[in-house]
Formats: C-alpha cells, sequence, structure tokens
C-alpha cells in the first residue's frame, strides 16, 4: 500500500494530533490552539475528514468497569489460504464483537485476534463457541495478558509535514 498523494503542513498535524488526544474538544478552542479562525480550522478538519486522515470519532471506555478487562491474543492457522477461505474467515471474524481485533500477518501463524471479555471461563467459552466455530482454523494458540504496559490506538505524528 502506498502513502496518501496528500500532503499535510505543521497546522494539518497540529490538528490531527490535538483531535487524538481530545477528540471532543470545541472547534474554538482547537482554532486556538493553532492559530486560526473558527471558520478555518473547522473547514480544515472537514477537509482532513473529507480526505480520509479522520475515520470517526469513539469514546474510551474503561474495560475494568465494563466487565470486560481480560485480554487475550490468539494465534489462528488456517488449514488452507485460499482466497476464498480468507475471504470466509474474515467475514465470519467480524461477526464476534468479542474478538475487538484481527490482523492477517505473514510467518508461522495467518491470523492474530485480540480478545476482551471478563475472565479466563468466558474466554474458555469463547475459544470453544466461536474461535473454533471460525472457518478454515486447523490450529490456535493462545496468550493470556496477564498486564498491561502500554495501550493506545494513537498514530504518532512527526513535527514536520509530508512530502
Amino acid at each position: 500500500m502506498t502513502s496518501p498523494i496528500f500532503t499535510l503542513d505543521r497546522t494539518d498535524i497540529k490538528i490531527l494530533d490535538i483531535l487524538q488526544n481530545d477528540g471532543r474538544i470545541s472547534n474554538i478552542k482547537l482554532a486556538e490552539m493553532v492559530n486560526l479562525s473558527a471558520t478555518a480550522a473547522l473547514a480544515r478538519v472537514q477537509k482532513l475528514t473529507k480526505d480520509g486522515f479522520i475515520l470517526g470519532y469513539e469514546a474510551k471506555l474503561n474495560p475494568e468497569m465494563l466487565n470486560a478487562s481480560f485480554v487475550v491474543f490468539v494465534e489462528i492457522l488456517l488449514d488452507k489460504t485460499t482466497p476464498n477461505v480468507l475471504e470466509e474467515f474474515s467475514d465470519a471474524v467480524i461477526q464476534y464483537p468479542e474478538i475487538v481485533e484481527c490482523h492477517m500477518i505473514s510467518g508461522g501463524f495467518d491470523f492474530v485476534v485480540k480478545i476482551r471479555c471478563a475472565n479466563m471461563e468466558e474466554f474458555r467459552r469463547i475459544s470453544g463457541q466461536v474461535l473454533w466455530q471460525l472457518p478454515g482454523v486447523k490450529e490456535t494458540r493462545s496468550y493470556p495478558v496477564v498486564e498491561v504496559i502500554k495501550e493506545s490506538s494513537k498514530i504518532h505524528l512527526k513535527n514536520k509535514p509530508q512530502k
């Protein structure tokens, strides 16, 4: 995949950085922080959204308070990696909200998924009733997380414009 043809200036990068730290910031406060008028700041945000740099906004929820603090990463090996098997697997994974991330990888396994649930007992249920029911699954390896050291969806933005 190639990088976008769009170029970002320092103000665009600053706007993106501010928004990924506080997606609920008011347009007026954002405008002040980047030394633009409110109208100009809003136009920039709208263009960044239209151009695909901003995909959306969401609240970060506390998994401890929502009984979803148990995290397990699972490597999944498929029996075949033909296009139709990969597509069937991908389509099926999307249906399960317990699977919060799924990445196709290269190496010894085909996919890595991240599962969020209440505890090991619930993970065992998910493993049997969800993971092993996914199309084409031949083998899995599970890695329960003992402690989260760092977790972020933020993208490191350099302070210089893209060329």
